[in-house]
């Protein structure tokens, strides 16, 4: 596996201060949900350090990276924000050769979530969310639910962006809310199959 240290010593100059600081925070929550979930701890730790790769690239050269690889059109119409992940987990594959499709998809849809995330996946959207240089309204009680159940955090998670940007009159990427119904969907089959047998 790529090791951790060549992840951060790449990531390290396209990174300004506060945002490497960011990153180091997501990695310690993603390597603290790994423990708690038993998902791989050493992936989690690397899908972290490089999650947010393009972050400080403006986004006129997100917009063109995107365009010249032929890659996140359906991205293009929405916010800004939700580029660099595209761009990030393409950078990692072709640059670094990373071909771990989990790690790949976990930097792909951190900031969006999607339909059938895997362990790591989960991991990687919360661990951003949560990560302990993080203030901002409700982040605390998506804390307490990380703590719990992973997909009650990540319900909670998405329902506080998905209303902010609905309040701010912003579009909202389909596959935060394809993730939003999918994790309730997930999550209602569990508890209902678990009463079956307790019955």
């Amino acid at each position: 596996m790529y090791s951790l240290k060549k992840a951060e010593d790449y990531v390290t100059p396209k990174l300004t201060e506060a945002r490497k600081n960011h990153t180091l925070g997501v990695v310690e929550a993603a390597v603290e949900l790994a423990k708690r979930y038993g998902a791989d701890e050493d992936k989690a730790a690397l899908a972290a350090m490089l999650h947010d790769v393009a972050k400080c690239l403006p986004p006129e050269e997100q917009k063109e990276y995107l365009q010249a690889k032929g890659i996140g059109h359906d991205l293009l119409q929405f916010h800004h924000n939700t580029w660099h992940a595209v761009v990030g987990a393409h950078m990692v594959f072709v640059e670094l050769g990373i071909d771990d499709e989990d790690i790949i998809h976990a930097i792909r849809y951190h900031t969006t979530g999607r339909a059938g995330m895997s362990l790591l996946e989960k991991i990687i959207f919360i661990a951003d969310y949560i990560e302990p240089n993080r203030r901002f309204e409700g982040v605390d009680g998506v804390r307490d639910l990380a703590e719990q159940s992973l997909d009650a955090a990540i319900i909670q998670a998405l329902s506080n962006t998905i209303g902010y940007l609905v309040n701010a009159n912003q579009t909202v990427a389909p596959d935060s809310f394809l993730a939003y119904n999918d994790t309730i969907l997930q999550r209602k089959w569990r508890v209902e199959v678990t009463s079956k047998r307790q019955s």
